[in-house]
């Protein structure tokens, strides 16, 4: 039976954004899907239309919605997530709810403390008005290129905006802000489990949004677990890393990382 793996995407980016991938760990012998997190619609198109469907849905919300969809699967999956899904992914692996992880650019878990002023500002659309903790947000073109495609062509930014952004819940972002000051933070990992499967992390040297500071502060987190904990860095790329032209090196190295692992 081939290992299911579970592809969990971000703020503003629409779960067929992970479509490449899902072609490429299939050719390779994998069983891949992709959900949409609570309230997500079918297709970007829809996604736009509806922004009130994904409001107020919050860290918790949405473990809990793939931890579900985790149960019904015939095996406990490999989780890959890209910016809040690195996140998600990595409560799920310290859940026990898959067999390994990789985070992409993942956003800021509790405990880690640098709060670079790029991703002070790559957020800024949600936390300038105190309201969006319970509303949708929409990125302009301008900010999608800030937050997301400053280290590729603007041409190129501005096709992966019109191509995958979606509104997204204001919601999580507060959450993991407010993280360092609540003992019961759903932003909060279990990062000294010692049992969970292995866990890479992936940096872009670029990224506005998830500055290379965060992850490796978050790298700093997992100390006191014995598990494998490894990070790689793409020095050249912003967080747009997982949808730009150069997502197949980012993919390849993945696959082949979760290969050493036994995966």
């Amino acid at each position: 039976m081939s290992t299911p793996v579970l592809f969990i995407h971000g703020l503003w980016l629409h779960a067929t954004s992970w479509e490449p991938w899902i072609e490429l760990f299939g050719e390779a012998g994998y069983s891949p899907t992709a959900p949409g997190w609570p309230g997500d619609a079918d297709t970007v198109e829809a996604a736009n239309a509806h922004p009130e469907s994904v409001a107020d849905h919050g860290i918790d919300d949405v473990v809990d919605h793939f931890a579900a969809l985790i149960a019904a699967l015939p095996e406990r999956p490999i989780v890959i997530g890209h910016s809040f899904g690195g996140m998600i992914a990595q409560k799920l692996l310290g859940q026990d709810h898959a067999v390994a992880a990789v985070a992409i650019d993942a956003a800021q878990i509790k405990g880690v403390l640098p709060l670079p002023l790029s991703a002070l500002r790559a957020t800024l659309p949600v936390f300038k008005n105190p309201a969006n903790r319970r509303r949708a947000v929409t990125l302009t073109s301008e900010q999608f290129r800030f937050a997301f495609g400053n280290a590729i062509a603007e041409e190129e930014s501005e096709s992966l905006y019109q191509q995958w952004s979606i509104p997204a819940p204001g919601k999580p972002l507060y959450e993991a802000a407010a993280a360092n000051f609540n003992p019961h933070s759903p932003a909060k990992v279990a990062t000294d489990n010692q049992s969970r499967g292995p866990l890479l992390l992936i940096t872009g040297g670029k990224d506005n949004t998830v500055p290379e500071s965060v992850t490796r502060a978050t790298l700093k987190q997992y100390r006191h677990s014995s598990a494998v904990t490894d990070i790689l860095d793409f020095p050249d790329r912003g967080h747009s890393l997982t949808i730009d032209g150069g997502w197949r090196d980012v993919a390849d190295a993945s696959m082949n990382w979760l290969r050493a692992q036994g995966f």
